[in-house]
C-alpha cells in the first residue's frame, strides 16, 4: 500500500468512552455520540485514542467500542482511525493486525517511555509500515513521549510507503512545525492534535485535525476546519479566537476529564466517571468549561 491509498481530510473525533454509574462501558450513550458528532459536521471519528482512556479498558471493552465505531462508521459511510500500538514493535504490530477490515487507518504513537533514538523512531514505524494492513497516522505527541522529532526525522517518516499521515501535536507551533510543513509532500495528512493550536495549525497548511474538544462542540469545530481548508481566512481566525477559551477549560485538568463531565451536565453520556489514576474534574473547572460552551453554543444560534 503507498501513502496516497488514504486520504484523510477534514475533523475526526476521538470519542470519549462513556461509563454507567455502576461503572460498565455504556455503550447505546457511545453509538448516540459517534452520530451526533457525525450529524453535527464531523468527517469521521477515532476510536480507542487517548480520549477514549483505553488504557484503563478491559480486552473486552476495547473489542465492544472498536464494533460500536465500526459500525456506526459503516452505516455513515465515513473513515474509522483506530487508536493502536505502543512503544512495542512486536505488540504494536500485533495490534494492527487485529485492524484489517475494520479501520480506514490506525494512529500509532511514537514510542514512549523507552525514548529511543530518532533512527529507532524511524525504524519502527518503518518495520509496522511494511507489515500493517492499514494505512498509519503517525502520533507526534512530546509531551506524552519525552522523544521530540526533528522536521528532518518527520520527513523521513512522511516517506515510508503505507504512511497516511501525522497526528501533529507538539504543544505549540514552534521551528520544527513550520520546516515540517514547507516541506511534506500534499498527499501526506498532518492533522491537527493540539486543540489549542487547531487554527494557526491549519493556517500553515493542515488538511483537517483530530480534536478532543470537538466531543463537546462539534459543529463549530467542524466549520473551523472547513473554514480554513476553503480559505475563508476571517471566518477561520473568528472560530479560532472564539474557540480557543473552550479548548484552554476543556484541558484545564487531565484529559478527558473535565470533556466528560461537560457532557454528562449536558446530559449527552450517563456519567462523567473516568477510572484511576485519572481523577473527576473540579467543580470549578467544570463551570469554566459549561460557561466556554455557553458561549459557543450562544453565538452558534
Amino acid at each position: 500500500m503507498t501513502n496516497t491509498a488514504m486520504r484523510l481530510d477534514g475533523l475526526f473525533v476521538p470519542l470519549v468512552t462513556p461509563f454507567t454509574d455502576t461503572g460498565e462501558l455504556a455503550e447505546a450513550p457511545l453509538a448516540d455520540l459517534a452520530h451526533r458528532v457525525l450529524d453535527q459536521g464531523a468527517d469521521g471519528i477515532v476510536a480507542l485514542g487517548t480520549t477514549g482512556e483505553p488504557a484503563t479498558l478491559s480486552a473486552e471493552e476495547r473489542r465492544r467500542v472498536l464494533e460500536i465505531c465500526t459500525q456506526v462508521c459503516r452505516e455513515r459511510g465515513v473513515p474509522l482511525i483506530v487508536g493502536a500500538g505502543s512503544n512495542s514493535t512486536a505488540d504494536s504490530l500485533r495490534a494492527l493486525s487485529a485492524l484489517d477490515s475494520i479501520a480506514a487507518a490506525a494512529l500509532v504513537v511514537v514510542p514512549y517511555y523507552t525514548r529511543p533514538s530518532e533512527e529507532g523512531v524511524v525504524e519502527h514505524f518503518r518495520h509496522l509500515a511494511a507489515n500493517s494492513p492499514v494505512p498509519l497516522v503517525i502520533y507526534n505527541v512530546p509531551h506524552r513521549t519525552s522523544r521530540v522529532l526533528s522536521a528532518e526525522t518527520l520527513c523521513r517518516l512522511a516517506e515510508l510507503p503505507n504512511v497516511a499521515g501525522f497526528k501533529h501535536a507538539v504543544g505549540g507551533i514552534d521551528d520544527t512545525t513550520i520546516a515540517f510543513l514547507s516541506r511534506v509532500r500534499s498527499d501526506i495528512a498532518v492533522l491537527s492534535g493540539d486543540d489549542l493550536y487547531a487554527a494557526p495549525l491549519l493556517a500553515l497548511g493542515a488538511r483537517g485535525a483530530i480534536l478532543a474538544c470537538a466531543n463537546v462542540a462539534p459543529a463549530a469545530y467542524a466549520d473551523l476546519v472547513a473554514a480554513w481548508r476553503q480559505g475563508a481566512m476571517e471566518r477561520g481566525r473568528e472560530l479560532g479566537n472564539r474557540l480557543a477559551p473552550l479548548a484552554a477549560a476543556l484541558f484545564a485538568e487531565p484529559n478527558p476529564v473535565v470533556i466528560k463531565a461537560v457532557l454528562a451536565a449536558r446530559n449527552l453520556i450517563p456519567t462523567a466517571a473516568v477510572r484511576l489514576p485519572l481523577m473527576p474534574a473540579g467543580p470549578a473547572s467544570v463551570a469554566t468549561a459549561l460557561a466556554a460552551w455557553e458561549s459557543i453554543h450562544l453565538a452558534n444560534h
